[in-house]
Order: structure tokens, then C-alpha cells, then sequence
């Protein structure tokens, strides 16, 4: 957990806000240290976290939250976390075997045309059977969702609108029925100006789920080029509603990650946007 980010953001472990729909994205960088961040933040505020690791495997983020003081073995171990390996799961679809005894969450890939349903009805159904637990068992705060990454789902031919929908109704599960969290990462790997092939479709993405979003960390380079002292800029975007309208307010921060954190600092260019 990223201790100055926290600041930043005006939350630590016991006390955040609940309901927020969180959008992590990044052009041209890396802004997977944020989910990171993420991870490990809401694990030591005692939340359920569902984690859909698209990307990375379990191993990958077990090290790397190790070094951040959180177990992600033992939080599984306890029933805290509940990790979908994507990359596991997929084979199970893709290569099945009479012995499988995997969840239905990747079935889409059978024929992405038909959408995202079954991730969304392995969200739902594991998310909302949390509020029963056993006698004895450890009572949790309020669920997050984290999924890393959005934008892979374009690549295996889900379409646009298919991966709006998802993270629309996980919003509407996660956070307004049960006042939990979601947090989502969206990659854009083209320059902002360019808007053909493949591209145009992670813009269209990036530009959907922004609407959705409360709160929004975009990662990128800096426009000077390579600094050995400084890895990249963050631009924080608050979105609330006042009123009838919606009140913006963004904030731009430089950054270094370290082994077991990052830095951020203020270059003091700020802006609200009524």
C-alpha cells in the first residue's frame, strides 16, 4: 500500500469511501502498480475482495504484494479473496477435459459474440452470496471487485459495447446494491491523437467507462521524455454530482515506483471543472 497515494486520495484502510466506481488506465506507461495498490489497500481494510486477473497469474501478484506486507495466500487461505486466474481458467475452455471442474466464467470465449455474460453471472452470484457466512467465520467489510484488464477482452473479440455493459451492471451490483467497490484497469496503447485499428476501440472503451466512473488515475509518460528520477505522471479526476450537474476536479501528480511503493510528488497544476 502506496501511503502518499492514499493521502492523495483522502482514504486509509479505515476509512474510504463506499460506492466508488475507481478507473486505472495508462497510455503508453504501465499503471498495474496502482492495482497493486488497490489490492493490498482494500485487503488491510478487512474488504471481500473478487479479483479477475485477465492477465497475471496468482503467483504474480502474490510477490509483489509480499513485498508490500500482505499475504494473498493466507487472505485466500481465510476466504478473503477470491482470485479468478484468468489465464488458467481459459485453458479449461479452451482445451477441455472430462475432469474439469472449472468455473463457467471464461465460457465466452467459446464464441465472444454473445457477450460477457457469464463473467458478469460469476461476479453477481460469488459477490451477493457473501452476505451468508458460516458460524464462526470471520465477518468482512464491504466487497471490491478488481479486474485486470479490461482492454484484453477486445483482443479475444468482445466487443466494446459487450465490456461496457459488464462493467456497468458490476457498478450497479457492487457498488449501488451492496455499497461496495470496483476498480478497473483500461489500457490505451496508442498516441491520444490516433484513432485507427485496433485503438479506436480501447479509445471508445476508455471514453465509456469514464462516464461510469466516480474517480479516475491516468497514468502516463512524461511529455519530456525519459528521467531517470521521475517514471511517469498520474492525473487524479474526481467526478461528483451536485445537484442536477456534476462537479470535475482533477490534479497532476509525478511519480517513482520503487520496490516496495512509489513516490509522488505535486508539480502544483491542478483544475476544477464545474
Amino acid at each position: 500500500m502506496f501511503a502518499e497515494l492514499s493521502s492523495i486520495l483522502n482514504a486509509s484502510p479505515d476509512s474510504f469511501t463506499q460506492g466508488e466506481f475507481i478507473l486505472v488506465s495508462d497510455r503508453q506507461s504501465d499503471a498495474s502498480f496502482l492495482i497493486h495498490h488497490f489490492l493490498s489497500f482494500y485487503l488491510r481494510a478487512r474488504c471481500r475482495v473478487w479479483f479477475l486477473g485477465l492477465v497475471q497469474s496468482f503467483n504474480h501478484y502474490s510477490a509483489v504484494s509480499q513485498r508490500l506486507g500482505v499475504s494473498l495466500a493466507q487472505a485466500k487461505e481465510k476466504g478473503q479473496l477470491v482470485f479468478l486466474e484468468g489465464l488458467k481458467e481459459s485453458l479449461s475452455v479452451l482445451i477441455p477435459q472430462d475432469t474439469n471442474t472449472g468455473s463457467k466464467a471464461m465460457d465466452f470465449l467459446r464464441d465472444p459474440g454473445v457477450g460477457l455474460k457469464s463473467l458478469y453471472e460469476f461476479v453477481r452470484s460469488s459477490v451477493s452470496s457473501s452476505g451468508s457466512r458460516a458460524e464462526g467465520a470471520e465477518e468482512w467489510g464491504p466487497p471490491v471487485l478488481l479486474v485486470d484488464d479490461l482492454s484484453v477482452l477486445l483482443s479475444l473479440g468482445v466487443s466494446v459495447g459487450a465490456v461496457l455493459d459488464f462493467s456497468h451492471y458490476c457498478r450497479a451490483t457492487v457498488c449501488s446494491e451492496l455499497q461496495g467497490n470496483v476498480v478497473m484497469l483500461a489500457r490505451c496503447d496508442g498516441e491520444e491523437e490516433e484513432g485507427d485499428g485496433d485503438d479506436e476501440g480501447s479509445e471508445t472503451l476508455l471514453k465509456g467507462l469514464t462516464h461510469q466512473c466516480s474517480l479516475t488515475l491516468h497514468v502516463q509518460g512524461l511529455p519530456t521524455g525519459f528521467c531517470r528520477d521521475i517514471h511517469g505522471q498520474v492525473e487524479v479526476c474526481w467526478r461528483r454530482r451536485q445537484g442536477d450537474g456534476q462537479s470535475t476536479q482533477k490534479k497532476l501528480f509525478q511519480y517513482k515506483v520503487h520496490d516496495k511503493g512509489a513516490s509522488f510528488f505535486a508539480p502544483g497544476t491542478s483544475s476544477a471543472v464545474l
